[in-house]
């Protein structure tokens, strides 16, 4: 399709180009909408050929008609909740997000190169898009296993997928968990936690979240691998923050979760989010209790209630977690970061 045509076809889908030719708009991308093409459910589906870095993404939504606008890129990820504009009204939205080759999980499929933005929502309406370098912003690592990580595929969703909708321009979420990783593995392997620490620029925060996989680590081990995760981060400048994690959906006769699986006790006896707690005080790191808090929402719930937060229903999974679920557990990450100082206040929304 031409840029014409291609503009024009935007234009009656979103209703909401601005007035001004994209070939002459401010930016090194233009209007950013000549980079984008409708998509046949209904979204703009934009790519953008850059290297892997951060960036800075401006979007101007709204139109002539109302709409609800969200921006999710790359892997997945959510990058901007669902925002409503009346009739005529325009709003301007900013989030920096991260671009990494692999996109996704570190050893998953390498996916496309570049940064890939979905306009979508319940009636998308976008007038103008813009993407620019932004070398200095920060980035939040995210340290983790299956229940974290960017999941390829609908309904798997972690919960770091949807902690970007929290972050404001200047700090992006650099989501490295991976598939059925451990604390060993995690060290082990040259393409995890190598590349995090070679990523880490001084003040940048680094969330662990390991424990799912360590079925076999001996409480020692475990440990010590957590100590050398922690060290190594601080070696770097960055700021190391341990968090327990989130429960199975494993309950009891009485509506209360199960002591054991439920609440990561593996096969050799080791209480995992006590061994955190413990760590995280012996270490003087901020702790995340997202054992905790996952918890206290769980059984909040109930058994029948609570399935909607995991895959209980699709997949008979009570460990994995649905896009529900991953929004609200994500959001009591947000929380966290805030009150325990972990990023500024002006970086969070």
């Amino acid at each position: 399709m031409r840029r014409t045509a291609l503009l024009a076809a935007a234009a009656t889908l979103l209703g909401s180009l601005a007035a001004a030719p994209a070939a002459h708009a401010e930016g090194p991308y233009g209007q950013g909408l000549d980079h984008c093409a409708p998509a046949a459910d209904g979204t703009l589906a934009c790519h953008f050929d850059v290297a892997p870095g951060t960036y800075d993404v401006s979007v101007v939504l709204g139109g002539e008609e109302a709409g609800s606008t969200a921006v999710t890129g790359e892997t997945r990820r959510a990058l901007l909740a669902e925002t409503a504009t009346g009739a005529g009204q325009h709003v301007r939205r900013s989030f920096t997000v991260d671009v990494r080759d692999p996109e996704g999980e570190p050893t998953g499929p390498a996916g496309s190169p570049g940064l890939d933005l979905v306009l979508g929502g319940s009636a998308p309406r976008v007038t103008s898009l813009r993407v620019t370098p932004a070398a200095g912003a920060h980035r939040l690592f995210l340290v983790g296993d299956s229940t974290v990580c960017d999941q390829p595929g609908d309904p798997y969703t972690g919960w770091g997928q949807m902690l970007p909708v929290h972050l404001k321009r200047g700090i992006a979420v650099a989501n490295h968990a991976d598939s059925g990783e451990s604390t060993v593995t995690f060290l082990a392997n040259p393409a995890l936690f190598d590349r995090v620490e070679a990523a880490i620029r001084p003040g940048d925060p680094v969330l662990v979240q390991l424990a799912h996989n360590d079925k076999q680590t001996d409480a020692a081990t475990y440990r010590a691998n957590l100590t050398s995760l922690v060290e190594r981060v601080r070696a770097k400048g960055g700021e190391p923050v341990l968090v327990t994690p989130i429960v199975r959906r494993w309950f009891n006769a009485d509506g209360t979760l199960d002591n054991g699986t439920a609440l990561l006790v593996n096969g050799l006896g080791v209480d995992h989010p006590a061994e955190i707690r413990a760590l995280a005080g012996s270490l003087g790191t901020p702790l995340i209790d997202l054992t905790a808090l996952t918890k206290a929402r769980v059984e909040e719930l109930g058994p029948e209630a609570s399935k909607a937060l995991y895959l209980t229903t699709e997949k008979r999974d009570n460990t994995h977690t649905s896009v529900r679920g991953a929004t609200e557990y994500a959001a009591l990450v947000a929380t966290e970061l805030r009150a325990r100082g972990i990023v500024e206040d002006a970086l969070l929304r």
